[in-house]
């Protein structure tokens, strides 16, 4: 007798079976439950992890690079090399949960702003590649030609504005204030 037979995901297939049970049971059993992962050896800092991981993929790229340079280019290279060492070591001697959400403010703040000016200054660059290179376009044809280009743009701009605007109504916590008597 051939009926329908619900599997283990919830699917109807014809199967041929005797009893009237629907449900599906699995027959295997999946890969996830038998998985044991190894655990960390040593418990490492997220920013030790990056200077770490950094240094493993840029030191061997500065020694196959620095034969082929010139030599000025060369010793900047490795300047610059030594410089990300320092600050990657500084950087990671920064305890995460020390930093509050008052300390964060200033960058929120400048990346907003870059999201403002960039949106603005790519709009002014389009806006002079459309006047400078296709001057026998009229402004409707050139926003259809290149809606996309300003949409980002723009987009990128009120970014900035909404997280600037979200900073602006944060409220600033108030500071003690020392008595002297």
């Amino acid at each position: 007798m051939t009926r329908c037979v619900l599997n283990s995901l919830g699917y109807l297939y014809p199967g041929s079976f005797h009893a009237m049970d629907l449900e599906g049971k699995a027959t295997a059993p999946t890969a996830t439950d038998n998985v044991e992962f190894a655990q960390p050896t040593t418990n490492r800092k997220p920013l030790e992890l990056l200077r770490d991981t950094e240094a493993l993929l840029r030191r061997p790229t500065v020694a196959t690079l620095v034969p082929i340079l010139p030599s000025k280019l060369s010793n900047r290279f490795q300047a610059a090399s030594s410089l990300a060492d320092d600050s990657l070591k500084e950087l990671a001697t920064i305890e995460l949960n020390n930093i509050s959400d008052f300390d964060l403010r200033p960058a929120r703040i400048l990346v907003s702003l870059s999201f403002i000016g960039f949106g603005a200054l790519m709009i002014l660059v389009l806006l002079l590649y459309l006047n400078t290179l296709h001057p026998e376009l009229s402004t409707v044809e050139q926003i259809r030609q290149y809606w996309y280009q300003y949409i980002w743009f723009v987009s990128l701009g009120v970014a900035g504005m909404f997280i600037l605007g979200r900073e602006a109504m944060r409220p600033i916590p108030k500071r003690r204030k020392s008595y002297k008597r």
